[in-house]
């Protein structure tokens, strides 16, 4: 299996599998019915090795409790990173009401996660399915969120971050908000996998963590609680306290996601990155 080969089996399945699709026996309300979750995935493929991965055992970054690729599977040769941008329609609906999340965004951060997994699952069985290993780390039994402060450990971590392994692979860049800015903007989900099978990496197109960001500042205007500033960036725990008070509100669902949209890194690399 060569990238070009996985990258059209995710993107068939995407199109054609159900949990892409928000239908009536989930809907929150009829005038979600048949909503479309995500356009088509964007990859980009890390080396295993990348130094990196083993700076983000650092603490000022994520902590020792952050394992590398080799320590999921030692004989990881490639990390598959992917992005699934939300459509128009879940992020335009997100714009309308300025402090709770609309109901097309709340099945795209619960709905919308359970077909991460089931692509995440899927790509996984494939390439198992060709005589090579490969791990999830976010569905492996290891994976663990650290969200309460302990020694040693970053608080508001876990032992494995989809948005860190994206900019190892060279999807994008981290933004004001911490979010990831893709070449489809940063309003979406990520996921990745971990394998032997050796694939053609993916050259980075930038050099620095925050180099997409043009510190416009709009992220911090759509954020209800006031938790982004321009010099100190997320404070996580204000972010953390509103969306438990989100689930109070909508349980079993939850989610925010205003910084994602209305600004200009909502679906594109922000000017004066994008070309044109």
């Amino acid at each position: 299996m060569n990238k070009e080969a996985l990258i059209r089996e995710a993107r068939q399945f995407m199109e054609q599998t159900e949990a892409n699709y928000i239908t009536s026996e989930i809907a929150i309300s009829e005038k979600v019915v048949g909503l479309k979750i995500f356009e088509e995935p964007i990859f980009a493929f890390g080396d295993a090795e990348d130094a990196y991965f083993s700076s983000f055992k650092g603490p000022s970054v994520i902590g020792e409790s952050f394992m590398s690729p080799k320590e999921w599977l030692p004989e990881a040769k490639t990390v598959i990173s992917f992005f699934l941008p939300f459509t128009k329609a879940v992020r335009e609906s997100n714009r309308v009401d300025k402090l709770f999340p609309s109901e097309a965004w709340l099945h795209g951060r619960i709905e919308g996660q359970l077909a991460v997994r089931k692509l995440c699952e899927y790509l996984n069985h494939k390439i198992e399915s060709e005589g090579y290993i490969s791990r999830i780390p976010s569905l492996d039994e290891q994976f663990k969120i650290f969200k309460n402060f302990e020694a040693s450990i970053t608080p508001f971590s876990s032992n494995w971050s989809e948005r860190h392994a994206a900019f190892v692979c060279g999807l994008g860049t981290f933004g004001l908000s911490k979010g990831l800015i893709t070449e489809k903007g940063m309003a979406g989900r990520f996921g990745s996998i971990v394998t032997n099978l050796n694939l053609e990496k993916t050259q980075r197109a930038y050099k620095d963590i925050y180099e997409y960001c043009t510190l416009c500042g709009a992220c911090i205007k759509k954020c209800p609680v006031d938790a982004i500033d321009i010099q100190t960036g997320k404070d996580h725990i204000l972010c953390s306290d509103y969306v438990d008070q989100i689930e109070e509100k909508y349980k079993p669902r939850y989610g925010c996601g205003k910084c994602q949209v209305g600004i200009p890194c909502e679906a594109k690399i922000p000017k004066p990155f994008t070309k044109g």
